[in-house]
């Protein structure tokens, strides 16, 4: 690893010299004209002594994404392969049979959501399917959003609602939105494992609706999981709709290109095709073994520089259009979760990480960037803009809103320059769907590059499966709880620690129990809590 130093100005720049701030602009601006994409970097602490310096752990990057690509187990926690690459060009997996289990799946989703869209495969009442209810979390839910949000146009394919919480306020709001047209709406439930939690409770929840106003779930459903999983034998024992692989080597912050993304493409009448393509373009271009002919390379080395190889800022993402406004919440988990580790490789407590925020411009203009301008600087901006507008909104009072949004990106980018902080621009000549598999195909790379130079491996994720075992052990505690009150004796939160032998987990007890008498709460006239379970707990 290198270290690099943070520079409270930006290095290389003389900002009284035009000639000077415009050569380091050209030397550092990467364009990709087929894809219609430029990368400028110019604007981050990037300087010429820290390039050379990143080349040797960069060649050796370069080597591990070139090894995993080839079917390296890059995934040593569950012994697995990272395959996302395959996935926009199946002939690049390592073996044959895997190349055509791919090819064969987008061509049977493709075929399914045909099927659906022309009417050919219907609800059980005969009628066409109007809507979709995805039931996922983090990258199962995030990316199918992210494809919806930014690519549907209106009136074409089939109306969306995605259900990726258990709160169950927001249960009840979308299944009363919903309503009958529950009836006409294909359920979609995506799982790897087939035993998340999150997705399970939500099926449960979504099926139980579903039969109280007399559908049929199996006709309904539709299943994405591994070949297998517990999902998949539920699915298959039940005659579902329909199931699809989600594969084994691709983990859920890169599942995009998967079914997980293209089936809600097909159903929105998206060209999955043009963004598998978009990925494939860029995957090639960030290939390249060279720094500064190679985009992702240009941003993970910028990312490096800028927070001292140790994430010591955060990302800022400012897309300068609506569609992409999921953008930095899907970015949030793909660099968060691939970076945020506690340990290197070697073993060593690193505590590594890039935090990921962002909304929208020009919205944050009047929200955060008061302090992007003039508070801590502990951050770098990712601004992302598109330059075609659409046809059909005129020039009113010598104005067009594009040319204002233009504007107000350029003005963000020279405040924040003018007060000595970092940026990169992103600039797409239009925004489709090959944009858009460009677009994360560069982060992808990007993250792949970054977690080599820093030594981590940002294809697992302990921390979450962490969070996963803790949540089981609080409803494991929850039941022995309601257990143990069900004798229906007055006891304080002390007692039940003592009767369950559980001393040391008094501040659970108390949330399990405060959760449990809040449904509904009521307190007594003698100050305990009650629940309509009968549970009395004093409040001391």
């Amino acid at each position: 690893m290198t270290s690099v130093s943070m520079a409270t100005d930006l290095p290389d720049l003389d900002r009284s010299s035009a000639g000077a701030q415009w050569s380091r602009f050209c030397d550092l601006l990467w364009h990709h004209d087929p894809l219609g994409l430029w990368v400028d970097v110019s604007r981050m602490a990037l300087t010429a002594a820290e390039m050379q310096n990143l080349q040797a752990p960069l060649a050796q990057a370069f080597e591990a994404m070139e090894a995993l690509e080839k079917g390296a187990i890059a995934n040593p926690d569950e012994g697995r392969q990272v395959g996302h690459y395959w996935l926009r060009q199946p002939d690049l997996a390592p073996d044959r049979s895997v190349a055509e289990h791919i090819a064969a799946e987008v061509r049977r989703l493709q075929t399914f959501g045909q099927d659906v869209l022309g009417g050919s495969l219907t609800a059980p009442g005969g009628q066409p399917f109007s809507d979709v209810l995805w039931i996922g979390i983090g990258g199962s839910g995030l990316g199918p959003m992210l494809m919806i949000r930014s690519l549907q146009e209106n009136r074409r394919g089939l109306s969306f609602h995605f259900l990726d919480n258990v709160d169950p306020a927001g249960m009840s709001r979308l299944f009363d939105a919903l309503g009958d047209r529950l009836l006409t709406t294909l359920v979609v439930v995506v799982s790897k494992s087939g035993g998340t939690p999150e997705p399970h409770l939500g099926m449960l929840q979504a099926r139980e609706r579903l039969q109280q106003l007399g559908g049929q779930w199996n006709r309904q459903a539709v299943a994405i999981t591994m070949l297998d999983s517990q999902l998949d034998r539920t699915a298959a024992a039940e005659t579902w709709l329909n199931r699809f692989d989600m594969f084994d080597w691709v983990g859920g912050r890169t599942s995009i290109t998967s079914a997980v993304g293209l089936l809600p493409a097909v159903l929105a009448g998206i060209d999955a095709d043009a963004f598998l393509q978009g990925a494939a373009v860029m995957d090639t271009a960030t290939r390249r073994p060279d720094l500064r002919s190679n985009p992702a390379a240009l941003m993970a080395a910028s990312w490096y520089a800028a927070g001292e190889g140790r994430g010591c800022r955060d990302m800022v993402v400012l897309p300068y259009r609506d569609r992409l406004e999921v953008f930095s919440r899907y970015l949030q988990q793909l660099v968060m979760e691939s970076l945020g580790k506690r340990l290197d490789r070697q073993g060593r407590v690193v505590n590594q990480g890039i935090a990921v925020y962002g909304n929208k411009g020009s919205t944050d203009q009047h929200a955060y960037v008061q302090q992007l301008r003039d508070g801590i600087d502990n951050f770098f901006v990712t601004f992302i803009e598109v330059l075609e507008d659409p046809t059909d909104i005129p020039c009113l009072d010598g104005a067009l809103p594009g040319d204002y949004l233009d504007g107000f990106l350029q003005g963000t980018r020279a405040a924040l320059f003018e007060g000595g902080r970092q940026s990169m621009t992103l600039t797409l000549r239009r925004f489709d769907a090959r944009a858009l598999g460009a677009l994360i195909a560069l982060f992808e790379r990007a993250v792949g590059l970054y977690g080599e130079l820093i030594d981590i491996n940002a294809y697992h994720q302990p921390g979450v499966e962490a969070g996963k075992k803790a949540a089981a052990q609080v409803l494991e505690l929850q039941g022995q709880v309601e257990s143990l009150l069900a004798d229906g004796r007055e006891r304080g939160i002390e007692e039940i620690a003592a009767d369950l032998n559980r001393a040391e987990d008094c501040e659970s007890i108390f949330f399990i129990v405060r959760h449990l008498c809040g449904n509904p709460r009521g307190y007594s006239s003698n100050g305990s809590w009650s629940d309509p379970r009968g549970l009395r707990v004093r409040r001391g």
